[in-house]
């Protein structure tokens, strides 16, 4: 959120903004016109139903339905990743922004933590191929590629992109985080099976009806994980050799 420096006025687009969590962020945040897009149309609903200032669209980012120059903002969280040619999507958010316009990019590191995701590090380690799929599925769900800065960064500057800030971020993390959360809490959110006390500690759109309660087994577990994710903080994780993410700040610049 800070890489797009939202200022009043702004158009900004989030691309894959599935149920329209950041959308529900920055339309906190700033007042700007704002837009979504996702393939999913059962996503689009939720996020209309939480944003309803929001304009959404069911689209593809390779097809753009806007003109060149349409936006100032342009949002980009774990996207990326699932798209077979990265190149040709960078390319169509280039000519989406409006010159000086900022992009805010998040993706999968590929040199990651093992706690991460042990499963698939043990699988690739012994030369197999990652699990994309199923039930013990992990950081390679859906995915075409993981990243490393360096690619990322080329992909960037081959699309007509400067790099103003690159990040990799978050070495520390729960054991089989990314199985629990995106394994089992998503789907089981999602398919609305959970009680709604649950929901209301685990659901991000719901947090603040969140009693706090530790009686609470999700609220338990997520403490578990924040105490855990915290350490984070420390001034050792920025020399780590594994990251859950690479965070990107680019810009368009004022004259091609």
């Amino acid at each position: 959120m800070d890489y797009l420096e939202l200022a009043a006025g702004d158009r900004v687009i989030d691309l894959g903004c599935g149920m329209g969590f950041y959308l529900m962020a920055i339309d906190r945040l700033r007042r700007v016109q704002l837009y979504g897009l996702d393939q999913e149309r059962d996503r689009l609903h939720r996020a209309q139903t939480e944003v309803e200032s929001a304009r959404l669209l069911e689209g593809d980012i390779l097809t753009l339905p806007f003109d060149e120059e349409t936006f100032d903002k342009v949002l980009l969280s774990e996207v990326l990743e699932h798209i077979e040619d990265d190149g040709a999507a960078l390319s169509s958010i280039f000519r989406l922004l409006k010159p000086g316009g900022l992009l805010a990019i998040s993706v999968p590191h590929a040199r990651y933590p093992f706690w991460w995701d042990p499963i698939n590090r043990t699988v690739t380690g012994m030369g197999g191929n990652p699990i994309r799929k199923g039930p013990i599925v992990g950081i390679w769900t859906n995915h075409e590629r993981l990243y490393l800065p360096s690619e990322l960064e080329q992909q960037l500057f081959n699309a007509g992109f400067e790099v103003e800030v690159l990040e990799q971020a978050t070495h520390y993390c729960f054991p089989f985080i990314h199985f629990l959360v995106y394994g089992i809490g998503k789907p089981l959110l999602e398919r609305e099976l959970l009680p709604q006390k649950f929901v209301n500690s685990a659901d991000r759109f719901s947090a603040e009806r969140n009693s706090r309660s530790y009686l609470n087994p999700i609220n338990l577990g997520v403490a578990a994980f924040r105490a855990v994710d915290q350490i984070n903080e420390g001034a050792d994780t920025a020399i780590k050799d594994s990251f859950v993410n690479v965070l990107v700040k680019a810009r368009k610049p004022l004259s091609t």
